[in-house]
């Protein structure tokens, strides 16, 4: 199926950028629904952004619009979240997912089949 493996997560001060990777691998994916999720300490996962593996129907929360995009390295099978001007909110673990389908608005992770390891970003004010 889908395999997927997250890094880039660190420790940064409030208004440095990161780049989170999302390597994929398994059968393919091109048209797969890619999301990006966040889970703080006792928080609920919450949605962070979305596009198709293509490049299509990208969308981003209202909470990181503007600060993060989505890109991808199709030769890598490698999809980017570069995160800017970075705020303690941010802090969490950050989750790449695969949704096969793509129905619906893609922003709730009960729709997602596939999910990576997460990777810790920590932001310090």
């Amino acid at each position: 199926q889908v395999q997927l493996v997250e890094s880039g997560g660190g420790l940064v001060q409030a208004g440095g950028s990161l780049r989170l990777s999302c390597t994929a691998s398994g059968r393919t994916f091109s048209n797969y629904r890619m999301g990006w999720f966040r889970q703080a300490p006792g928080k609920e996962r919450e949605f962070v952004a979305r596009s198709r593996w293509s490049g299509a129907s990208t969308y981003y929360s209202d909470s990181v619009k503007g600060r993060f995009t989505i890109s991808r390295d199709n030769a890598k099978n490698t999809m980017y979240l570069q995160m800017n001007s970075l705020r303690p909110e941010d802090t969490a673990v950050y989750y790449c997912a695969a949704d096969p389908r793509g129905f619906g608005a893609g922003t709730a992770w009960t729709q997602y089949d596939y999910w990576g390891q997460g990777t810790q970003v920590t932001v310090s004010s």
